[in-house]
């Protein structure tokens, strides 16, 4: 469906950039909503699922507050409140560092790799929504996006 349609805009945009930073502004939303359903049934957020994608990039070692931080999608999320309750429900561990006492770093556990494993059994390629994209589009569209933050 077209942009304008989606958004029920009546008047013509400006120019083509100025729809194409609000197309991608609103594709993100559409595409976070759709990461949120999927997260759901696993009692996941969004942000909790990218922390612990970064975790498992890490594994078996650890990384602290701040280089998760560093690594996630939306940099103005609380990491520390994420890990926090990725903690409570043992999919991460935090772990005292042997050098400095004032520093903790944060691993996943065997239950979050193992969530993980299963959320990754259905990818998001076969999601009804996103069907419609094949591997060279959607690898055209990465060099673009890339292109556009470069």
């Amino acid at each position: 469906m077209k942009l304008e349609e989606e958004i029920k805009q009546t008047k013509p945009f400006k120019s083509e950039f100025q729809k194409l930073v609000l197309n991608i502004s609103f594709t993100s939303s559409w595409l976070n909503n759709i990461i949120a359903e999927r997260l759901k049934p696993f009692n996941l957020s969004p942000h909790q699922f990218n922390v612990l994608r970064i975790l498992k990039g890490k594994y078996p070692e650890s990384y602290c507050n701040q280089d998760i931080t560093q690594r996630m999608i939306d940099k103005s999320s609380n990491a520390t409140r994420i890990v926090d309750k990725l903690v409570l429900k043992k999919l991460a561990v935090r772990i005292n560092d042997v050098t400095d006492r004032r520093l903790v770093n944060i691993s996943i556990t065997k239950e979050g790799l193992a969530l993980l494993d299963e959320i990754d059994k259905a990818p998001f390629s076969k999601n009804t929504k996103l069907k419609k994209i094949n591997e060279e589009k959607a690898r055209l569209m990465n060099e673009w996006l890339d292109e556009l933050r470069s």
